[in-house]
């Protein structure tokens, strides 16, 4: 039987930032900071632990895209994505 943890690091993936779209559209793309795991975070927004996710708000390591990285990442921007319903959470790849 594997873990939720398991399961939530075997679902990330790569992403463009032109697949996201549609998920852009229903404002559910969420980015991660470089500072923080994918997995530690879908992990809390599973588990609805306000706390964490509400620190790292504020703490703005967990964002919307902003209208200026909207307008000036290219559509072939890749990211690591992981998807926890209704969200998408993503993360820049290093380049």
């Amino acid at each position: 039987m594997t873990t939720l943890r398991e399961e939530l690091t075997e679902s990330i993936d790569e992403a463009e930032w032109s697949w996201l779209a549609p998920h852009l559209a229903r404002d559910v793309v969420i980015i991660v900071t470089g500072g923080l795991s994918l997995v530690d975070v879908g992990l809390a927004i599973a588990q609805d632990d306000s706390m964490a996710v509400g620190r790292w708000i504020t703490e703005q390591l967990l964002t919307k895209p902003s209208l200026e990285q909207l307008e000036n990442w290219p559509q072939t921007k890749r990211f690591q994505a992981l998807i926890v319903q209704p969200y998408v959470l993503v993360q820049e790849i290093s380049s």
